[in-house]
């Protein structure tokens, strides 16, 4: 029972360890939210990152930078439409302009280029083949279904609409996550080498 504590006492070890805090921990503890916020508005296309970047000081800049990273970071999507293109282009800029390493963001970049260009052309088509694919099974499965219960003969006059069946739509989910876990893997490790760029 002697190891079980009380609210009161682990509010007060989290107290003592906020007074033994250093400079540098309360810097970033102001600073990091502030750059989260500052992405947001970024994205929201209602400020210019390098204006607002000069507002800070130095010492407080670089806090700022990897709140505003992480936040765009997070925001790099694969590209199934033309707004997430647009988005992702916009966040790559943002980017850009926060890193001070240009040379290991655009190596970074032109990988993230060649996984989007993949899927926008390879990754589509693997898609379709497999709905396709899946909706023909569907149905052959279903009309085999309808033929045993009913006869031959009749089974053929019935004719289902297998997309609105929510067992395909379930099947079909869960192949479409399938095909694009691959890509999400790449783009997660992507993500992990742009946080780590100064």
């Amino acid at each position: 029972m002697d190891d079980i504590k009380s609210a009161r006492e682990i509010a007060m070890e989290k107290v003592e360890k906020l007074d033994k805090a250093t400079d540098e921990d309360r810097l970033k503890w102001k600073y990091v939210p502030e750059g989260e916020k500052l992405a947001a508005r970024y994205l929201k296309e209602e400020c210019n990152l390098v204006a607002e970047l000069s507002h800070y000081e130095e010492n407080a800049r670089k806090y700022v930078k990897d709140g505003a990273s992480d936040i765009l970071v997070r925001n790099i999507a694969l590209p199934k439409n033309e707004f997430v293109e647009k988005h992702n282009k916009r966040v790559m800029e943002g980017l850009k302009t926060l890193k001070s390493d240009k040379v290991k963001v655009e190596n970074v970049f032109s990988a993230l280029r060649r996984i989007f260009n993949h899927y926008m052309e390879q990754g589509k088509q693997q898609k379709k083949q497999a709905y396709e694919s899946l909706k023909a099974e569907f149905e052959a499965k279903l009309q085999q279904a309808i033929q045993q219960q009913v006869g031959p003969v009749a089974g053929m006059m019935y004719k289902i609409d297998v997309e609105r069946q929510p067992q395909f739509q379930e099947e079909w989910r869960k192949l479409e996550a399938q095909l694009e876990s691959q890509y999400l893997r790449l783009l997660d490790e992507y993500k992990k080498e742009l946080l780590a760029i100064p």
